[in-house]
């Protein structure tokens, strides 16, 4: 059976886990082709560790790297860089991140009051 795997973590659970344990966990599942939903956001600085550390995994034909939003998500300005790291802390009001392969999630629309995204399989 195909399908995809759609993790779902608490914003409690983030809570109490240093940055670096974050930061495995998510990429860990992602790895494995799992799309994680976090009910908190990451800080600017979570996000740009994780965005270091999965450049450092990218490998052709094993592992195409992750896509990454955040809603309610804010104006950005700027360039490439600046697309992957959101303003504000996680605690600034409720957040949803959705993390997934860059091979299998696709953001299709986004805006004040709607996330849509494409999730396709292997």
């Amino acid at each position: 059976m195909q399908g995809v795997r759609v993790d779902l973590i608490s914003a409690n659970r983030l809570r109490n886990m240093p940055s670096t344990e974050k930061i495995q966990l998510i990429l860990e599942r992602v790895r494995e082709g799992t799309i994680v939903i976090l009910e908190s956001g990451l800080s600017p600085q979570e996000q740009s560790e994780l965005i270091e550390m999965t450049m450092m995994q990218i490998k052709p034909d094993q592992f195409s790297g992750i896509e990454i939003e955040t809603y309610p998500g804010r104006t950005r300005q700027g360039g490439v860089l600046s697309r992957f790291i959101h303003q504000g802390s996680p605690d600034e009001g409720s957040r949803l991140t959705v993390i997934g392969p860059a091979n299998q999630l696709t953001l299709i629309q986004k805006n004040k009051d709607l996330l849509s995204a494409w999730i396709t399989t292997g």
